[in-house]
């Protein structure tokens, strides 16, 4: 009876472990980010889970929808590229850095905060933005005027058309030494590039006589040994359990009938 417990037990692991096998898909998330990756696959009819760390949040799929989730988050640009802004930059460390530093980390604080302000117009996936500010190559030269590239992967959901003329003002007044007529010239120039939508390719495999989902193939192979297993630790806990039982009646009739035959036996004087 214990070997047959402790059978009942392993086929339980093992099916609750064919069930609730996961894979983290990101960890370090914010809760923002987190969000967003767990309603885009709620679209696409993955499920996805949080959970709670020290570094962050962790998104966590189902192992045969690992291929899937990565694909539908890929074509969706999620999760978002994490941005520092100009306070992180230029905040107070002590350390004393060279002008030329300073340059640099303005120039790519300035960049960063571009992006983060297009990457809020509905329909962008992807911003980049590449700034280089007035400079004097050499003494008694003319200062360089400011120049900005830009390079936007979007839905189909953007027309770029209609947001051009305003993302090129955005950007001019943000950028020193950049004018609107230099806006308009060849020191600036903006890309707008289609993202390739997520398309569902599902590759159907034979399974005796069904046609199944090869993302759903492992569990249905791992089913067709835990079934039978399953069913014959039942049918043996069945027929123990009818043969105690079984055996139970028999003590009690021989026992019944054994106080009978020794209440007809007279007692001896």
């Amino acid at each position: 009876m214990k070997f047959l417990s402790a059978g009942l037990l392993l086929f339980c692991m093992l099916l609750l472990g064919g069930c609730s096998d996961e894979t983290d898909l990101f960890t370090g998330l914010s809760e923002q980010d987190s969000n967003e990756v767990v309603a885009r696959l709620a679209d696409q009819h993955i499920d996805a889970r949080k959970r709670l760390e020290k570094t962050g949040v962790v998104v966590t799929v189902a192992t045969r929808d690992m291929n899937r989730a990565v694909r539908v988050l890929n074509a969706a640009g999620l999760p978002r590229q994490s941005r520092t802004s100009l306070g992180e930059i230029f905040k107070k460390e002590g350390v004393i850095s060279t002008p030329l530093e300073e340059r640099a980390r303005y120039i790519y604080a300035l960049s960063q905060e571009l992006e983060a302000t297009l990457s809020q117009i509905d329909g962008v996936i992807v911003a980049r933005v590449h700034v280089v500010l007035p400079e004097r190559i050499a003494p008694g030269e003319p200062v360089q005027p400011a120049s900005a590239a830009v390079f936007i992967k979007h839905s189909a959901a953007l027309d770029p058309d209609s947001v051009r003329g305003r993302i090129q003002q955005m950007v001019a007044s943000s950028i020193p030494g950049m004018s609107t007529q230099s806006a308009e010239s060849k020191k600036f120039s903006i890309v707008f590039v289609p993202a390739t939508e997520f398309q569902e390719t599902t590759q159907w495999v034979s399974f005796g006589p069904f046609k199944l989902d090869s993302a759903n193939l492992p569990f249905w192979n791992l089913m067709l040994w835990l079934v039978p297993i399953g069913l014959v630790l039942l049918l043996l806990i069945a027929a123990l359990l009818l043969r105690s039982d079984w055996r139970n009646a028999v003590l009690q009739r021989v026992g019944f009938c054994g106080k009978q035959s020794r209440s007809n036996v007279p007692a001896r004087a």
